[in-house]
C-alpha cells in the first residue's frame, strides 16, 4: 500500500496512509476534519464515512 489522495466531490479532502495492514485518513478539509486519524480497511470504506459524515452535519444543521 501507498499513500494516497481522498477525493471527493471532485476535491482532495484528505490522504490514506498505510498503517499496517489499514489506512489513516488524514482530513485536509475542515468539514471532514472529525474523521481525522481514524483507522480504515479501504479507501471505499473512507468515501462511505465521508458520505455518511456529510449527510449527518447537513441533517443537525437543519435541526
Amino acid at each position: 500500500m501507498q499513500k494516497q489522495a481522498v477525493v471527493f466531490g471532485g476535491q482532495e479532502v484528505g490522504i490514506a496512509v498505510p498503517v499496517e495492514s489499514r489506512l489513516r485518513f488524514i482530513a485536509v478539509r475542515f468539514n471532514v476534519i472529525d474523521l481525522d486519524n481514524r483507522l480504515f480497511d479501504t479507501v471505499t470504506d473512507i468515501r462511505r464515512a465521508i458520505i455518511e459524515h456529510l449527510s449527518n452535519d447537513g441533517l443537525r444543521a437543519i435541526t
